[in-house]
């Protein structure tokens, strides 16, 4: 028996869920590994093993689902925690998440959507906790990733001077559009990490997961997670009605935000293009480079706005389009 399995057998033992059936469920980017635990009754709850040495710290996410759930948000319950040993027994919501309510049922797709707006509406509309802050020089740094990772395996080249140039240049720009009250930013908002619930009332319909990484940032953030997801094509009707909807339900001054949301959305974009390509050369998740163009086609699309006039044809020089030939040195 290996010191993990006897780690989490003890955990479990310890608060009641011995002999409870235990079944792998799908991770995600990183080492976290979840396990969807089922007593002889069909009871269920979801164990998060998280080991310290793996990097991991529980300690944000169980904070954050007692705050979101004060907020009335149906973030998972916690059942048992030790931190110390990166262990979290939480609340299982199900499977039925956004991409396979939508995949079963296209006409779900708009009322989905419209629950998770609101959902954000209700967010930015109460007091964010204290978080670290997501401000215009850590956001420009967080692009580098599209240099470092993503140009350097395509081309070999990480191109220092024009990601520092970049950078000092898109700063401004982020601080120039990114202007009010910062709100939670969960930064993974998007239809693999939201569920449906359609037995609670209001906002609780849309339960949230993998929220652990929140910060304090501008609204936009997650509105550009949510409508340009790397992982799914959100059609652009729904795109431009979510927006409008949102512009509507908060009252936000209409050109300044959609600004803000462009802007948003180079950055969001060129730091996929990083990691995507980061995870695919370091770690050979090389299922992720499948995504690459869907990114592509959200960078290249935000670069068409009048707010990025001054650094768009310079980034597109310095940032390879991702041709076939390109697309296999990402996966190489």
């Amino acid at each position: 028996m290996t010191t993990r399995k006897s780690e989490i057998d003890s955990f479990l033992a310890a608060h009641g869920y011995a002999g409870w059936n235990a079944t792998p469920l799908a991770g995600d980017a990183s080492s976290r590994r979840y396990q969807r635990l089922t007593s002889t009754g069909g009871t269920l709850a979801v164990l998060m093993d998280w080991p310290p040495a793996d990097g991991g710290d529980t300690r944000p996410f169980a904070e954050l689902a007692e705050d979101l759930r004060a907020r009335g948000v149906s973030a998972p319950e916690i059942l048992a925690e030790d931190h110390a040993k990166g262990l979290l027994l939480i609340e299982d919501l199900g499977d039925a998440l956004f991409t396979e309510v939508i995949a079963a049922d296209a006409t779900a797709e708009l009322p989905l959507y419209r629950a998770a707006v609101d959902l954000l509406v209700h967010l930015h509309d109460t007091p964010a906790p204290a978080l670290p802050p997501l401000g215009p020089r850590i956001m420009a740094e967080m692009t580098g990733l599209a240099f470092s990772e993503y140009r350097s395996a395509i081309l070999g080249d990480p191109a220092e001077a024009a990601r520092i140039r970049f950078e000092n240049r898109f700063e401004d720009i982020l601080r120039n559009h990114l202007q009010g009250d910062m709100v939670f930013v969960h930064r993974d908002f998007h239809a693999q990490n939201l569920l449906w619930l359609p037995e609670r009332d209001g906002i609780a319909k849309v339960g949230v997961i993998d929220f652990q990484d929140a910060k304090a940032g501008h609204r936009a953030y997650d509105l550009v997670s949510l409508l340009q997801d790397a992982r799914r094509d959100v059609p652009a009707g729904i795109e431009m009605q979510m927006i409008d909807h949102y512009i509507r339900a908060t009252g936000v001054e209409e050109a300044s935000f959609r600004s803000a949301y462009t802007v948003t959305g180079v950055q969001r974009n060129m730091r996929i293009l990083g990691i995507f390509a980061r995870l695919s050369q370091q770690f050979g998740k090389h299922h992720y480079i499948d995504l690459v163009p869907r990114v592509w086609d959200h960078f290249e699309r935000g670069l068409n706005h009048p707010a990025l006039a001054s650094v768009a044809e310079e980034l597109l020089s310095a940032l390879p389009a991702p041709t076939p030939e390109a697309m296999e040195r990402l996966r190489a």
